[in-house]
This record gives C-alpha cells, sequence and structure tokens, in this order.
C-alpha cells in the first residue's frame, strides 16, 4: 500500500514539475511575440486539467495580442472565476471588451434589492461561513457566561449579546446559502460566433429578436434541440444556437 502511494506521489509530482516547466516555455514564447506557439503550450497544460487564474489570465492576454475577441474575453473571465479580486483580470477584460461590436447597457438595480445584492456580494461564501462560525461561538461563550453569572447587570449585558450573536450567525449563513444559490444558478456563456441570429423561438423560421458579434457575455439557461435560450443584461431574451456559444 506504501509503495502505491510512493509512486501515485511520484507520478503527481513529477506532472506538477512538468506542467511548471510548459508554463514557463509558454511565458517564454509569449515574450518573443510567439502568441500563436504560447497558446498552443497553455493548451497542453490545460489538457492535463490543471487550471490556475494565472494560467488562464496568461492565454488571454495572447489570444488578445492576436485579436481573437471572443478568446480574449472567455480566458479572461475563466481567470476572474478562480480570482475575482485581481485588478490586472478586470483591467486587461475591460480592454476586450473594448474590442467588442455589441455594447450592451446593464438595468440598474435600485432599492432595496441593490442594497441586498451589496451587502451580500461584500463577502466570499466562505468568508461568510466564518463569519457564522465566529458569531455562534460568541453566542455560545455569552450564554455560558449568562448562566453562570450572580449578577444582574452582568447577565442582562451577557442575554443581549448572546442574542446578537445568535441573530448575525444565522444572518451570516443565510447571506452564505444565497450567495452559493446565486453562483449555482447563474450560468453564464461567451458567444465566439462572429455573427449570430438570435431568434424568439428555438427554430430557423422564427423571428429574430437581434443579432450578437463574438465576445458577448450572455447568461444562460434551457438547452433544447441544438438551440438555448440566453438572456442579456439589458433584460432582451431569445434562443441562440447553442455551438455558437460557450459556456463559462
Amino acid at each position: 500500500m506504501k509503495n502505491i502511494i510512493y509512486i501515485v506521489l511520484l507520478i503527481t509530482g513529477f506532472g506538477f514539475a512538468q506542467n511548471e516547466q510548459l508554463f514557463e516555455n509558454a511565458n517564454g514564447l509569449y515574450n518573443s511575440e510567439k502568441y500563436t506557439e504560447a497558446i498552443q503550450v497553455y493548451e497542453q497544460i490545460l489538457s492535463t486539467k490543471e487550471h490556475s487564474a494565472s494560467l488562464y489570465f496568461n492565454k488571454a492576454n495572447a489570444h488578445y495580442k492576436l485579436n481573437q475577441i471572443a478568446e480574449s474575453v472567455y480566458y479572461y473571465e475563466k481567470a476572474l472565476q478562480l480570482d475575482p479580486d485581481n485588478e490586472d483580470i478586470h483591467t486587461n477584460l475591460a480592454f476586450a471588451n473594448n474590442m467588442r461590436i455589441d455594447k450592451i447597457d446593464v438595468i440598474p438595480t435600485t432599492g432595496f434589492s441593490k442594497m441586498f445584492s451589496s451587502l451580500i456580494n461584500m463577502l466570499s461564501f466562505d468568508a461568510w461561513a466564518i463569519f457564522a462560525i465566529v458569531f455562534m461561538i460568541l453566542f455560545i461563550v455569552m450564554f455560558v457566561g449568562y448562566t453562570n453569572s450572580k449578577f444582574a447587570n452582568r447577565k442582562r449585558l451577557f442575554f443581549i449579546i448572546s442574542l446578537v450573536g445568535l441573530f448575525l450567525s444565522v444572518l451570516s449563513v443565510a447571506f452564505a446559502y444565497q450567495q452559493e444559490t446565486i453562483v449555482n444558478s447563474e450560468q453564464y456563456g461567451i458567444v465566439f460566433s462572429k455573427e449570430s441570429q438570435v431568434k424568439s423561438e428555438p427554430k430557423f423560421n422564427s423571428d429574430e429578436a437581434f443579432q450578437l458579434h463574438e465576445g458577448t457575455k450572455v447568461r444562460v439557461f434551457e438547452d433544447f434541440d441544438g438551440w438555448t435560450k440566453i438572456k442579456l443584461t439589458n433584460g432582451s431574451v431569445g434562443w441562440i444556437i447553442s455551438k455558437d456559444i460557450r459556456r463559462l
């Protein structure tokens, strides 16, 4: 059994070292302005099921240099999924989006919906979970203090703080659950076709709702008979040929 474990660790370590070398080689090709060759090496690394924000980011940069709009937007978005707070990725994605033909407005959220969304997105799912644990520990400690205290003022203080801790713990769990639900329910894709007709129904002879071009990000819903239902940030909804988009 130990021998098997050693073999697995050896193979894993060898594969990691090999990918590290490939990554350095690809970066060298990129720096030499051999962008197509660099992309081929980045894809070789991805074929081993290794994923990282830096790998997607560098691959997106190579596509950007070749004016490949859809590919650059797609891989910048993939990089953001792994490192959502990276300013360099956000900046380069903005440059790539400026190359798109489609300029789509965003329906602004207002009032309570905007405030609620901003509050949930302040922290990641993991951070909300950690806060839930911390506040629950606070609740337990304060409740123990409440039950053991012999002074009325202290008992009242412990009781109030324990209730606040319990409330914040439950609230943190709710925010974590809501954020995970949103992330899991919302799927997006990038249009890869140079130009694609979006139909009002999932069939070729239906009316054209609008047109989209490469690099546009869409929200993805259901699939039906080779068509995919999508929605834009301006609220427009339609059906696009499934092969014209690539899901993130």
